[in-house]
């Protein structure tokens, strides 16, 4: 059985994301969403409500898993027993540094493989960041994420 590791903030999981997911689904047998609680950056939904949102989005989807984690990917691909990380590039930009955590990552783990996908051209532009940003102006959502992002997105700035 193929399975991958799709580690990420997701805050919020975009329609870039659901992309990659959704035709990584036809690539392995099990793709697992593992969602960090990220020490560095400061997220706008809590780590619980970021899995609720990833599992209903693909939800009846029985290859996909969701789950949140803290500490290194390596450690966490071990104890999953997955040995084939997933990651999406979306531009040029992205390359030299999901380079660089690839080859970091094999030097920690030289098991582990990264497998890198782009999302459709559409979709190349954007960015968790940039969907919270927009959102936080009162912006249009729908072309950017899933419903049930954007309804927690409207209802995180309304308050």
């Amino acid at each position: 059985m193929k399975k991958a590791l799709y580690p990420g903030t997701f805050d919020p999981i975009t329609l870039g994301h659901i992309d990659i997911i959704s035709r990584a689904v036809h690539l392995f047998d099990e793709v697992t969403i593992a969602i960090a609680t990220s020490e560095t950056k400061t997220p706008l939904f809590p780590l619980e409500e970021r899995i609720r949102q990833i599992e209903l989005i693909f939800q009846g989807n029985k290859n996909i898993r969701t789950i949140g984690f803290t500490g290194l990917v390596v450690d966490l691909a071990k104890k999953e027993g997955v040995n084939i990380l997933l990651r999406g590039l979306r531009a040029v930009s992205d390359f030299e540094y999901e380079f660089q955590l690839a080859n970091m990552n094999r030097a920690m783990s030289p098991d582990l493989e990264s497998v890198f996908l782009t999302p459709k051209a559409k979709f190349s532009f954007l960015s968790s960041t940039l969907v919270r940003e927009i959102a936080s102006m009162g912006g249009k959502l729908s072309s950017f994420v899933d419903p049930i992002v954007e309804e927690a997105l409207r209802k995180r700035f309304q308050d």
